[in-house]
């Protein structure tokens, strides 16, 4: 690749192993000129094919808009990786002008007349241009997405959209920032016996680590890093001390003074609806929901408030179970949020005769790590291989190379497992390289995907492994799902590559995976005792499966209550008290005082850190009504691997990405499309 001047060439020609980044040669300094150099580069590529003097045609247009910007690509994926997994204030700075300089340059794009003229010319006559089904919703793609950056508004509501656009992008920016600076300001330390009451040895360890980084060697630290706080809620017998994590957890966002977020969230809704408007669209959940499986707010709240109903319905019950217990205890108080997990795994180890303190030694993290590329390679056919001293992007990441049945590599994995001060919370999928099988301009056909999960698990004292909770191990085989997603593409497009699917669509892959970790099969060989080696008894793992939905009320009301509040954001327009509506919405549909929403509005990361979840967190429950149904096809054979199952599986969804609508990708794999029962049943809220 031929190299600006103001680039660092470490940033766009990948020269590590097997074409992973150079992470080791890439300074933070090298950022800002090489963004201005790559935008440059882009902006020329794109005049050159708008201003083509030969007439449009899919290879001169949408292909080469398709290999377009490959530098910027590279440039975005190593600065964006390191702004969310490893920042630090050069970064964040960085991050607050990158962020609208490149929803600039899009819209920029997205408005070229000369540009969209072609394109126009090329969807007014798709159906005689001979293209394949992948090509064509290529075409239609590229199409639509101009569409809605406003190529057909006149010049005015053009600009007036890049102007929100750009500030929606540094509003985002700084929501995240906020968050992680809350997380990271905040620490309890902890050190009399008092305090500690209740805490298993495997939290102290991590919590004494946590303080040893921060300074303070001795003493014990509770931070707002969910694999810290979560157990410290669960396992604490301080009321007192559990009350006041619980409410630093919940306030992240809403401190007041310069890391507040309830302005950027009023003022982030004000726009979305009016960008919503100039599109021609009654509010902003009908333009996020125009291109999903879901199609508009009213089916999407059609389901959320029929799991709403069964869900709140068994949440009293429990709520009441926690109450006698509380009440058997001799305590005198409510059941409150800050004792809802305590308690619950108190019942939990009356009702299953097991506690989450018994079940944490058998799951090692790196024995968890094993148990998901042995599924994969059941499943698909592909062997993972840790390659030892090549380096990631910070000293805890992992290499690792993925090859399919024959031995040719497919992709590169790198997992960054450890909770860090430098990472925001909570844990993701993305890619540096997406797979596909185009012709390069350096000559080069085709790209291997390059995948990375980020996850935020407790890190263990120095030769102690590290132990997760049951939650933990699905939150690492739903991330390699994703990963998986990505890895198994095998598309000819790059924008229809792996996880470029609707939002709708994208967490079926990844919660599908979920469903093999509890595999008997899997957790006897993988579920095994940090001292002893020997496998989880068979009379605990009983008892793990049988209280699968144990606790599903309290977790669903969380959930839902969530979804249910970002429609309500998105569908009502510029609203001058966010909080309010937060609060009106939650008296309406009758939540419980004992559970707060997983995500409160000011630290509400999926939908106010970016637009990707935007009217979009509801998918997380659609995508579930999908993969119920599909674990289903396997356990209707008698056989979680069943060889065409699995084979169908991949054909269908892990490798066409969104080259097929996800609709005609399911009905390819299952024959039908789902019904929301065996999601209930998953969940225990059939009736």
């Amino acid at each position: 690749m031929t190299v600006s001047a103001s680039l660092n060439p470490a940033l766009v020609n990948w020269t590590g192993h097997e074409g992973l980044p150079r992470f080791d040669a890439v300074r933070d300094e090298d950022f800002a000129p090489a963004f201005d150099a790559a935008f440059a580069a882009h902006e020329a590529e794109i005049d050159a094919i708008a201003n083509n003097p030969e007439p449009p045609t899919f290879e001169n247009t949408i292909v080469a808009l398709e290999i377009a910007g490959d530098e910027l690509s590279r440039v975005s994926a190593l600065f964006w990786n390191k702004a969310g997994a490893h920042t630090n204030d050069v970064i964040q700075a960085l991050e607050r002008e990158i962020a609208p300089k490149m929803s600039r340059h899009y819209s920029k794009i997205g408005t070229n007349p000369a540009l969209f003229r072609r394109i126009d010319t090329l969807w007014e006559k798709h159906e005689e241009l001979g293209l394949d089904l992948e090509a064509t919703r290529v075409l239609e793609r590229h199409w639509k997405g101009f569409v809605k950056s406003g190529a057909k508004l006149d010049k005015p509501d053009q600009e007036r959209l890049s102007a929100i656009n750009e500030t929606l992008a540094g509003l985002g920016a700084k929501f995240g920032q906020n968050v992680l600076a809350d997380e990271k300001n905040w620490a309890l330390l902890l050190t009399s016996e008092e305090e500690l009451a209740g805490l298993p040895d495997f939290l102290k360890d991590a919590m004494a680590a946590v303080a040893r980084d921060r300074g303070e060697d001795g003493k014990y630290a509770v931070t707002l890093s969910r694999s810290i706080i979560e157990p410290f809620l669960t396992f604490s017998d301080n009321r007192e001390l559990r009350e006041q994590a619980f409410k630093a957890w919940t306030a992240r966002g809403e401190n007041g003074g310069e890391t507040d977020n309830r302005g950027i969230i009023a003022e982030t809704l004000a726009l979305r609806a009016e960008k919503a408007n100039l599109l021609g669209y009654e509010n902003y959940a009908a333009l996020k929901l125009d291109d999903t499986m879901a199609k508009t707010p009213e089916a999407v709240n059609g389901l959320l408030i029929e799991v709403w109903e069964k869900a709140v319905v068994r949440a009293r019950e429990e709520e009441a179970d926690l109450a006698k217990l509380i009440a058997a205890e001799g305590g005198n108080h409510y059941v409150m949020p800050w004792d809802w997990r305590h308690y619950a795994e108190k019942l939990r180890a009356q009702k299953f005769s097991f506690s989450e303190s018994e079940l944490k030694p058998y799951l090692q993290l790196e024995k968890i790590i094993d148990a998901c590329f042995d599924v994969a390679h059941r499943l698909f056919g592909i062997t993972v291989t840790e390659k030892k001293g090549v380096a990631g992007y910070h000293s805890d990441v992992r290499v690792f190379e993925i090859r399919d049945a024959s031995g040719r590599l497919v992709a590169l994995f790198l997992g960054d497992y450890f909770a860090r001060s430098s990472k925001r919370s909570g844990a993701w999928m993305s890619s540096f390289q997406s797979q596909h099988k185009l012709k390069l301009k350096n000559g080069a056909v085709g790209e291997i995907p390059i995948v990375y999960n980020v996850c935020n698990f407790a890190k263990p004292a120095d030769g102690k492994p590290a132990l997760l909770s049951i939650d933990d191990a699905r939150t690492l085989f739903h991330e390699f799902g994703h990963a998986l997603h990505g890895m198994l593409s095998d598309v000819t497009y790059p924008s229809v590559s792996g996880t470029s699917v609707s939002r709708d669509f994208v967490e079926l892959p990844s919660q599908l995976y979920e469903h093999w970790l509890t595999v008997p099969h899997i957790l006897k060989k993988y579920a095994v005792h940090y001292r002893t080696g020997e496998p989880m008894p068979e009379a605990l793992l009983d008892k793990v499966l049988s209280a699968r939905t144990f606790n599903s009320g309290f977790a669903t009301v969380e959930f839902t209550s969530s979804a249910l509040v970002d429609m309500a954001y998105h569908t009502a327009g510029a609203i001058s008290d966010p909080m309010a509506l937060e609060a009106v919405t939650l008296e309406k549909i009758g939540m419980p005082q004992s559970i707060v929403m997983r995500h409160r509005s000011p630290h509400f990361l999926h939908v106010f850190s970016g637009d990707g979840y935007s009217a979009g967190y509801y998918s997380y429950m659609w995508s579930e009504v999908l993969d119920a149904d599909a674990f289903a096809a396997f356990e209707e054979t008698g056989d979680p691997f069943h060889p065409e199952t699995a084979r169908k599986l991949k054909d269908n969804i892990y490798s066409v990405g969104g080259a097929i609508d996800p609709e005609d990708a399911y009905k390819a794999f299952r024959g039908k499309l789902p019904s929301p029962d065996a999601m209930l049943a998953k969940k225990g809220l059939a009736t």
